[in-house]
């Protein structure tokens, strides 16, 4: 007999990745719970400037939000560092040179911050 949450698909060539509860893909996931966890719970606050005609960006990775509460969390980030930016693919991106005072409001809001990158 086997027992139930142990080994099973995880993946398949015509669905992709598998949801291992309601064995479905996870695009079509019934039992209402992710699968596999969208992060490891640590944000990373980086810059970046390649492939933006030089200009700097701050990027912060990590976040397990929701696409609203994303938006929300972007908006406020940008306001207090007085710059525009976006959010797309799960990814804030702040126009300009801002990691520390990204980093520092991140953590004033009881988030695990890392800078990541050089």
């Amino acid at each position: 007999m086997r027992k139930p949450g142990l080994g099973g698909l995880v993946y398949s060539t015509d669905g992709g990745r598998m949801c291992p509860a309601c064995r479905q893909p996870l695009a079509d996931c019934r039992c209402g719970k992710p699968a596999v966890p969208r992060g490891d719970g640590v944000v990373r606050v980086s810059r970046e400037s390649k492939g933006r005609g030089g200009k700097t960006v701050t990027l912060v990775r990590g976040l397990d939000l929701e696409e609203d509460a994303l938006a929300a969390l972007g908006k406020r980030l940008r306001n207090a560092c007085g710059a525009g930016g976006t959010a797309k693919d799960g990814v804030l991106e702040i126009q300009g040179d801002h990691c520390e005072r990204v980093i520092a409001l991140l953590q004033a809001e009881g988030r695990t911050v890392k800078r990541a990158g050089g």
